[in-house]
């Protein structure tokens, strides 16, 4: 079953953005992924569970306080039952891989990343 996950903006103040989208919005954080090394905190929200419907992932690069419009956007990402499948039958599609599938760095998490054709990322997230 394929369904959009969840689109990625990225932000200049985690928790100001975190308070306009849950006090603002009415939107619930459903869970923050902190990841130190790699300088990055994600959180997700939404009005429900990320099982039953799209969220927003926000996030935070270490350092980084605002952005222009057209680089805060980040991806759409899709829920796929097989990354690689998914990969090679893009990639026979005619499709560009920008980043084939494989394990995300500190999780268990198979996604990779295409490219539509004006250059707007797409991520891939194998189903659990």
């Amino acid at each position: 079953m394929k369904r959009i996950l969840h689109t990625m903006l990225r932000v200049g103040d985690l928790q100001e953005s975190i308070k306009f989208y849950t006090e603002i919005l009415g939107m619930n954080l459903l869970r923050t992924f902190d990841r130190p090394e790699e300088k990055f905190t994600l959180a997700f929200l939404g009005y429900q569970d990320e099982s039953k419907t799209a969220v927003i992932e926000l996030t935070y690069n270490y350092g980084v306080d605002n952005y222009n419009l057209g680089e805060g956007y980040g991806h759409i990402a899709i829920s796929v039952e097989d990354c690689y499948q998914a990969c090679d039958e893009i990639n026979t599609k005619g499709g560009t891989i920008t980043r084939p599938a494989g394990v995300l760095k500190g999780s268990n998490e198979i996604i990779a990343f295409v490219e539509d054709p004006d250059g707007y990322k797409i991520e891939l997230i194998q189903g659990k």
